[in-house]
């Protein structure tokens, strides 16, 4: 049976990452590496050293939901860290049969129809590996036209990572966005650790982006939820608008996101303008991804008259 490398690679980051001091450790010895000791883990989850050095080299051993909540609750993890674990830890093991190929994710007619509903409030579905499904007006003029690009790079975290009009559009806020989708990509690949094009994804990212191989070598796990972000669009400015992620409560594999503006302030105003930009005869969405800088339009002009300045 071949090493869990997952679930050896996420507990090793994880120790190395903790705080001794933190824990109420006060140990004047040098530590020859940051973060605990595998005794000091191994005491912590009240576990014997040598069942964790097994767990930590990735032994094919299957460790029980009770030892799991331990080192989860050792390792102080956050609810999307400790579903993480759990999910790794049953990769292998007695009985463990290679999940099926996963049927092509489509987005059904409903859902196409809300999209369309939600008139200036820029929202897509993301679904497996960060696919973006589907999309709405706003979210192709807000962020980029997905429907417009190639199948294969309809992908948030591949756009996020590798288009220089997402780092523009996020400014200052660009690694901490970045980092948590490349967390999100995680969450999914343990959730479907058999999907090819996962892999694939995560090998052609490690090759072309130092960010990614850094963060994804640090095993950060997010689940998305509700957030704020500040924007900056070539066409109507600054935005501040608040995320919502909403995930189907039949289809776990799709989530709605959206993008929200405080009513009556600036950011609602400019999601305003920015519909009125997108209406105009000719306008089909933003920059395909990996288009950076193709947005047309000159912003300034846009933003004092409202129409466009040819």
């Amino acid at each position: 049976m071949e090493r869990n490398e997952g679930l050896s690679d996420f507990l090793r980051a994880r120790r190395a990452a903790m705080d001794p001091a933190s824990l109420g450790i006060h140990d004047p010895s040098p530590r020859r590496v940051p973060g605990l000791r595998r005794e000091e883990l191994a005491a912590l989850a009240g576990v014997s050293v040598d069942y964790y050095t097994r767990l930590e080299q990735g032994r094919p051993i299957t460790p029980s939901e009770s030892v799991l909540d331990a080192l989860a609750n050792a390792l102080q993890f956050d609810p999307a860290e400790r579903s993480y674990l759990h999910a790794v830890a049953r990769r292998q093991g007695p009985g463990r049969r290679r999940a099926p190929r996963a049927a092509q994710q489509k987005v059904r007619p409903g859902v196409h129809a809300l999209l369309a509903r939600l008139g200036e409030t820029p929202a897509f579905v993301l679904g497996r590996r960060t696919d973006v499904l589907a999309t709405n007006r706003m979210a192709r003029v807000l962020l980029a036209d997905f429907d417009a690009a190639p199948v294969r790079d309809r992908n948030a975290v591949r756009w996020i990572m590798l288009d220089e009009a997402a780092r523009s559009l996020f400014g200052d806020s660009w690694e901490q966005v970045a980092s948590v989708f490349v967390g999100t990509l995680r969450m999914d690949a343990a959730r479907h650790p058999d999907d090819t094009r996962t892999a694939e994804l995560v090998g052609e990212l490690s090759m072309k982006s130092e960010p990614f191989r850094r963060w994804w070598a640090g095993q950060k796990v997010v689940r998305i939820g509700h957030d704020t972000k500040v924007l900056h669009h070539p066409i109507v400015g600054e935005l501040t608008l608040r995320t919502e992620a909403l995930t189907f409560p039949d289809d776990p594999d799709q989530t709605l996101f959206t993008f929200l503006a405080d009513p009556g302030s600036a950011s609602d105003e400019a999601l305003t303008m920015l519909s009125s930009w997108a209406a105009e005869p000719g306008r089909s969405g933003g920059s395909r991804p990996g288009q950076a800088g193709s947005r047309p339009g000159r912003a300034e002009s846009f933003r004092e008259t409202g129409t466009r300045n040819d």
